[in-house]
């Protein structure tokens, strides 16, 4: 018989759970708490079936959890690696290597020979590069695949031939640059593009050095010229702003004072442009010299 209990003494707290039965599904539910691995896991798990390359690392948290057992962590690392064997995409990149193997190593010997110092090779070859690897799943794991594929080198020739369409972007704008009143809304437009590129060219001009070094370890001797074609045309850009303006403020002869006030401040707004398309440049040339000192000579009437 048990023994009687005083009443209102609560009843004595029951025996610790076994570390093993923490888990089990006899738990009542007043127990379940929230989980302190099941958050890890899952995004561990979604990112290895979605094929990321990161290395699946326990926290020492988790190591606890698990009990910090050799057996544990090899168990753990077999289920991973039967769900990778199940998953669709990781099933998909072992088809891309093989069906794509012969085209893919055919592009490493052609990668590993390229040199060039013409860009629009440079172009030509990236273009054809793109259009091998972009039938693959995932590139990256696929190309992982094949050792000592030239991975830096595929991507400095990336960088070279977007770095050259980028700035031969630039020159056909500028070439391209319609040239019409009103003169404050073109000095408008052109400044705000002026002061786009040359923060960018700016920019690279800090790591020229190191980027051009970069592209001749790899066979290629960047044609840098075009950044001296961009700064020539932004002198003649600019020069076509000043004309402008000198024409608008030709015809303004006769008008009010404000006005003319307005359009006085117009040869100011296009003479500091043309001073900072001058500075950027390094230079002008004698047409910009010639308008430059017509639109002094006019402003300091």
């Amino acid at each position: 018989m048990a023994p009687k209990r005083s009443i209102g003494v609560p009843p004595p707290p029951p025996p610790s759970v076994p570390a093993g039965r923490l888990l089990s599904r006899q738990q009542s539910v007043g127990k379940l708490k929230k989980s302190s691995i099941m958050s890890s896991l899952f995004r561990e798990l979604k990112t290895k079936l979605e094929g990321s390359r990161l290395q699946i690392k326990l926290s020492s948290r988790t190591k606890k959890q698990f009990g910090g057992s050799a057996g544990g962590k090899e168990g753990l690392a077999a289920f991973l690696r039967e769900l990778t064997k199940r998953s669709p995409f990781f099933q998909q990149i072992e088809e891309d290597a093989q069906n794509h193997a012969k085209t893919i190593l055919e592009l490493k010997a052609a990668i590993n020979s390229f040199q060039t110092k013409d860009m629009s090779e440079l172009i030509k070859f990236q273009q054809h590069m793109e259009a091998i690897l972009e039938v693959l799943t995932d590139e990256n794991q696929v190309l992982a695949k094949f050792e000592d594929f030239p991975i830096k080198k595929l991507e400095t020739i990336r960088a070279g031939a977007a770095l050259y369409s980028k700035s031969n972007f630039v020159v056909s704008n500028l070439k391209n640059w319609e040239v019409k009143s009103p003169a404050a809304q073109l000095l408008n437009k052109f400044d705000c593009y002026f002061t786009k590129v040359k923060e960018e060219l700016d920019a690279f001009e800090r790591t020229k050095d190191e980027e051009s070094r970069n592209f001749k370890s790899h066979g290629i001797d960047f044609d840098f010229n075009i950044f001296v074609t961009i700064k020539e045309l932004m002198v003649d850009v600019s020069s076509n702003c000043m004309e402008l303006v000198l024409k608008e403020w030709g015809e303004t002869k006769g008008a009010n004072d404000a006005e003319k006030k307005a359009n006085k401040n117009l040869l100011w707004r296009a003479f500091k442009l043309a001073f900072r398309v001058y500075s950027f440049a390094g230079g002008n040339d004698e047409r910009a010299d010639k308008l430059a000192k017509e639109l002094a000579n006019e402003k300091l009437k």
